[in-house]
């Protein structure tokens, strides 16, 4: 299939791109969510606004003992994050290389997919998400982020600019079962100290204690986490 008319813009400046952004409008980074939806027409825009032109914002840098991402920083750039393990090897597990070196970390949080490795990583390492708009800035806690299916805390005006990620603890672990390595996972979990959140058990990534309904992937959980 093909995606429906939609209007193109290419902004050379942030403040220009979201001059553009309003409910009937959608943002393209890698595209590597977006551009399925589009194809299907599940997702129906009527302007695509091509965030690639915008200078400065392809970034990964640690900064005071924070790691900052932004907005156009690509997903294969995590492998330079190696006081961030846990998110080294959660992106290990993302796609392949072809789409980690398109993808991008902000865009994969902003999809906010329940079965997807970043967002889980986020959530347990208690990142902070700066989004922004026309209207100003604002920071969103991880655990305010995730609202439910493909829904997060962004207003269709907003993007979301950084991620803020505080200091990993010693002990981490991350787990996952897909079908085939780089397909999209059954179940997994992000372990940073004492925060673990799980994926693919519910509409969102979710912090542990929770309830999970499946026996198989309880199991598994319990057993890889043990």
């Amino acid at each position: 299939m093909k995606p429906a008319p939609f209007e193109y813009a290419a902004p050379a400046s942030l403040d220009d791109a979201l001059a553009l952004l309003d409910e009937d409008s959608r943002p393209l980074a890698g595209g590597q969510s977006l551009v399925p939806l589009l194809n299907f027409r599940f997702a129906r825009p009527t302007r695509l606004v091509d965030l690639n032109r915008l200078p400065d914002l392809d970034y990964v840098r640690e900064q005071d003992g924070t790691l900052r991402i932004g907005l156009l920083a690509r997903q294969v750039q995590l492998y330079g994050a190696g006081r961030w393990p846990l998110l080294v090897d959660a992106v290990d597990h993302v796609g392949h290389p072809q789409t980690r070196n398109r993808g991008t970390v902000c865009g994969s949080v902003a999809h906010g997919d329940a079965a997807s490795e970043l967002p889980a990583a986020m959530l347990a390492l208690g990142a902070t998400m700066h989004a922004r708009s026309t209207r100003g800035t604002r920071a969103i806690p991880a655990e305010e982020f995730f609202q439910g299916y493909l829904t997060t805390a962004l207003e269709p005006d907003e993007l979301l600019v950084e991620l803020e990620v505080p200091a990993q603890p010693a002990e981490w672990r991350f787990v996952e079962y897909a079908r085939t390595h780089g397909d999209w996972a059954v179940v997994g979990a992000a372990r940073a100290g004492s925060r673990t959140a799980y994926f693919g058990v519910a509409d969102r990534p979710v912090l542990a204690p929770y309830e999970i309904e499946d026996p198989w992937k309880r199991a598994f959980l319990e057993a890889k986490l043990a």
